[in-house]
């Protein structure tokens, strides 16, 4: 796997806003978060806090999310 510094630095600022689920942060074209969560409806709250909070420029962007059980 290549390495990805930019990913290593949102899972770090996702950290330290209080996300500790985030096990891990791919960014490209798309953001590809991996989470530790026991439901669906958990993950998807969180996941839509975070974009508010710190992926999604909400001047100049839009942002929707899937949530897929189990990928790796």
């Amino acid at each position: 796997m290549v390495n990805d510094p930019q990913g290593l630095v949102v899972t770090d600022a996702l950290h330290s806003l209080g996300y500790p689920e985030v096990l891990g942060t791919r960014v490209g074209k798309y953001i590809r978060l991996e989470l530790a969560a026991d439901l669906e409806s958990t993950a998807a709250k969180r996941v839509d806090e975070m974009c508010r909070r710190l992926l999604c420029n909400g001047v100049i962007e839009d942002y929707s999310f899937e949530i897929a059980a189990g990928m790796s």
